[in-house]
């Protein structure tokens, strides 16, 4: 399965040759499933979002050109950009959207971490009074 991020990058030639490739992909599929020869039928609904995005991928540059913007202009490329430059950043290789999350989710959990450390014993004793009180 392909991104919309690795679609993106992707010159129009090049993306035109893999549409072709995975509109040819998805045909055999088809014929595989009329035959009973599919195993992996899930595999016939990630090829037909490929070919989605790549669609799209395509239609997004005819309306750049048409309106006179630069490929790097439109929302999805920027936006794709700056996730580059983020894991040039911080010294990651690609990474998809679930890897970024997962990121920031320990980093957030490293935080707290750290702002619980910085509180000390006081937040404890805090915590321990508070409890006592309740009871």
């Amino acid at each position: 399965m392909v991104t919309a991020a690795e679609i993106s990058e992707y010159d129009t030639e090049e993306l035109e040759r893999q549409l072709g490739e995975t509109r040819r992909e998805l045909f055999n599929l088809r014929f595989q499933l009329a035959t009973g020869q599919l195993d992996n039928v899930s595999r016939l609904n990630h090829v037909r979002k490929d070919v989605a995005r790549m669609l799209t991928e395509l239609r997004n540059r005819e309306i750049a050109e048409a309106e006179g913007l630069a490929l790097e202009d439109l929302p999805a490329h920027r936006a794709a950009a700056r996730r580059r430059d983020e894991d040039a950043a911080k010294g990651r290789d690609n990474t998809t959207a679930s890897e970024r999350r997962a990121a920031a989710r320990a980093e957030a959990e490293e935080r707290e971490a750290a702002e619980a450390s910085a509180d000390g014993p006081e937040a404890e004793d805090d915590a321990a009074d508070d409890a006592e009180e309740n009871d």
